[in-house]
């Protein structure tokens, strides 16, 4: 017999809030943290914005701590405190239950690595950072939470490009599912805004290059799109077994139904035309919360922005969903955030969470003429106020990584 697995706290740096609550308030403002780059000079590139979080580790960690750890990692650790927190809970008592940590990311500490480079190149070996070989791995984030919390259960770090985030929570509460653990901690951190590693996405041409407005350059399903803005950040869920959560008397914002994967097995950045696979991911999910494609009632879709994705995102929720599509509500969050990679499947989970909790569905920042090829009930700007039952989340990476989870209302 399979555990139910709820969600009871929600931690997360991000560049529209910090925090459950920071994040619901500038979700709810509906407002882009898009803009020009200031961490460095982008100017020799096609694309000049990002969405950037002013970020300071000392507001949240120990002087000694931030000095030890990259900005991927700082990000990660101060999501799972608050995650922690908002859930009730403290590292002890996740630590005795035997609590572990799954978390995704598409880069890890490549970009702290940037940097270290760029200190050797200039000043010699002495100038690079001692902790580098224990912050550039992709682990590094996983493994500085379960030691800074002394979590001893599963750790896990994946790599699954922009699925990443949502792979970690789906993989972690099959964990809980199965009884191997009552508490995981799960989600996904990204911090790639350093020159090489964003020139290496202009360079294959995927990111917009409205430079001239960035408040407006992430438009998902609008038909004047033409490329993802980055983001960076992290988010941490608190998952635990129904009965561990109801033991204690925790508060519940909704309860992991469903999660599936699939690979496209067609292009590194091209996702499948006709959105096979996509679709398969998000049949999984549905079939494994036990549910139908009539349950569903909302869709918060990866919504990228690209030309190509999109579209074929509509494609798929159509051939997952059948006749139900004409009447389930779309979304996509990207225009407020950006795109943090591996990090974004966890936002916007955490950002689904509370969205069953508190009956309002995101509004789709930007949408100004909406894509005739992306002919589904797309919620314009602004959001709407609509309690439901069940969703899917959709999160799509480069290599044709496909995941989807199924959220539903606490009971």
């Amino acid at each position: 017999m399979k555990h139910r697995v709820v969600i009871t706290g929600i931690g997360a740096v991000t560049p529209i809030g910090t925090g459950a609550e920071g994040l619901w308030q500038g979700v709810r403002d509906g407002t882009t943290a898009v803009r020009t780059i200031t961490r460095f000079d982008p100017s020799d590139f096609s694309s000049r914005m990002a969405a950037e979080i002013d970020f300071c580790p000392t507001d949240h960690l120990p002087a000694k701590q931030a000095r030890r750890t990259d900005r991927y990692s700082q990000f990660a650790l101060v999501a799972a405190k608050m995650a922690l927190e908002d859930a009730g809970i403290t590292a002890e008592q996740a630590a005795k239950a035997g609590a572990g940590v799954y978390a995704g990311s598409a880069l890890g500490g490549v970009a702290f690595a940037e940097d270290q480079h760029r200190a050797y190149l200039s000043k010699g070996a002495s100038s690079v950072n001692p902790m580098l070989a224990l912050s550039v791995f992709g682990g590094a984030a996983s493994s500085n939470i379960s030691i800074e919390m002394g979590l001893t259960g599963p750790s896990l770090a994946n790599g699954n490009s922009c699925a990443a985030g949502m792979v970690a929570i789906g993989e972690a509460t099959r964990m809980i599912q199965d009884g191997r653990v009552p508490v995981m901690l799960a989600g996904g951190a990204e911090a790639p805004l350093s020159p090489l590693v964003f020139g290496a996405f202009t360079w294959i041409r995927v990111l917009s290059t409205r430079n001239d407005d960035p408040a407006t350059s992430s438009r998902p399903f609008d038909r004047d799109r033409d490329g993802f803005v980055m983001g960076e950040g992290g988010a941490m869920l608190v998952l635990e077994s129904l009965e561990h959560a109801t033991a204690r008397g925790a508060r519940i914002y909704a309860e992991v139904q469903g999660y599936g994967t699939s690979s496209d097995a067609h292009h590194m950045t091209a996702p499948h035309p006709e959105g096979t696979h996509a679709a398969r991911a998000m049949t999984e999910a549905i079939l494994s919360a036990g549910l139908s494609p009539k349950d569903i009632d909302y869709v918060n879709a990866h919504g990228s922005s690209t030309t190509l994705n999109d579209s074929t995102e509509c494609k798929a929720i159509r051939l997952a969903l059948g006749d139900r599509a004409n009447k389930v509500a779309v979304s996509g969050t990207k225009g407020q955030h950006g795109h943090a990679l591996g990090a974004t499947g966890a936002m916007e989970a955490a950002i689904c969470a509370m969205a069953l909790e508190r009956g309002y569905l995101p509004g789709t920042t930007n949408l100004a003429n909406q894509d005739p090829a992306c002919d589904l009930d797309v919620i314009p700007p602004g959001g709407r106020e609509q309690r439901v039952s069940h969703l899917v989340t959709n999160a799509f990476g480069f290599g044709g990584i496909n995941a989807s989870l199924v959220l539903g209302a606490a009971d």
